[in-house]
């Protein structure tokens, strides 16, 4: 006999004057990524204050409807409650190539062509997608899904190698855990790293990963004892971001000849040497252009080893499309009303 949840609304939205988000569910529910939205987005927060984001379920048809781990989910709201969203969540899909209601399609082309938020959550791709929200954009998905997706929609550029994809009004997750991911990155952007930072803490996971999902295809788990001897150098790398690590002083270090070190670095971090050490002066970077907003974006570029503004400045625009300056204004300052978080505007 399967367990049954009942979804009741959420008696935190009308105390919260934050933007309202809305998660679907649906026959088929996928559980991991609808409590990921709810943990980020639904769980209570006094500590935000009354600005933070006001959470509720809607239910795309009747129910009781089935959900993975063998729930029954029944939800007193349905699609009417898009007309409120300011963001919409489809966590995953009962089946990549499944079809999408009509009701539902028609639901999210109207909440998008009136300013909402679209977000999918893993195979919730294929939602975003039928509705025609993806086209001429970029999108990403779990590794998996990547082919099928391409193919059935050819107008939708599908990158396999991100975590998340970010086109503003329609957002995209990877793999399951990169929902995760996607769902800090908003509250980031909405509310600033503080609070992002804050929320990750409580889920025990880092505010912000770098690399893509390619790390996770097919890749061996490194040995531990390669894990062992390397990340001695690798914090020793950490430290001096701002100077020059010639892979022969490191392979030296390492005590291994260079093409050993480049080898099993590569092995246990899934990067080469010189894109983990360029993943890492972006982290810095980001870092210090949130936190410090009295240093100059030339110090910063000296700082976090990327030795000249142009530089770094090239290295943003490729790896993270938006300049120094312009990461500083989205993410470097927390409006706060009293006691309260804003969402950044």
């Amino acid at each position: 006999m399967p367990y049954s949840v009942k979804i009741m609304p959420n008696s935190s939205v009308s105390a919260l004057r934050g933007p309202h988000v809305v998660a679907l569910v649906y026959d088929g529910l996928c559980t991991f990524e609808f409590g990921v939205a709810y943990e980020i987005f639904g769980l209570p927060r006094p500590e935000m204050g009354d600005h933070w984001y006001r959470f509720s379920a809607c239910g795309i048809e009747s129910g009781p409807l089935r959900a993975a781990g063998g729930l029954l989910v029944q939800v007193d709201q349905g699609l009417e409650l898009l007309e409120d969203a300011d963001l919409i969540i489809v966590p995953g899909w009962r089946g990549i190539a499944l079809p999408v209601p009509a009701p539902l399609v028609a639901a999210l082309q109207a909440a998008n062509s009136r300013g909402a938020r679209v977000m999918s959550l893993c195979s919730g791709v294929a939602v975003l997608a039928a509705a025609g929200l993806l086209a001429g954009r970029k999108a990403t998905t779990h590794w998996r899904y990547v082919d099928s997706i391409a193919a059935r929609y050819p107008d939708v550029a599908v990158d396999a190698d991100v975590l998340y994809v970010d086109e503003g009004a329609v957002l995209t997750a990877a793999g399951s855990a990169a929902a995760i991911d996607l769902c800090l990155h908003v509250v980031r952007r909405d509310f600033g790293p503080e609070a992002a930072n804050s929320v990750a803490r409580r889920l025990v996971v880092p505010p912000h990963r770098e690399g893509g999902q390619a790390q996770y295809i097919e890749t061996p788990v490194p040995r531990e004892r390669e894990g062992a001897r390397l990340g001695p150098l690798l914090e020793w790398m950490r430290q001096r971001l701002d100077e020059e690590q010639p892979i022969r002083l490191l392979a030296m270090r390492a005590g291994m000849s260079v093409r050993t070190f480049q080898r099993r670095f590569e092995a246990t971090t899934g990067m080469s040497p010189g894109e983990w050490l360029m993943t890492e002066r972006l982290r810095l970077a980001r870092d210090l252009l949130e936190k410090n907003a009295m240093i100059s974006l030339d110090d910063v570029a000296v700082a976090s080893g990327f030795g000249s503004l142009a530089t770094m400045r090239h290295h943003f625009r490729a790896r993270l499309a938006v300049s120094p300056s312009d990461y500083r204004k989205r993410f470097a300052t927390v409006k706060r009303v009293g006691s309260a978080l804003s969402p950044l505007r």
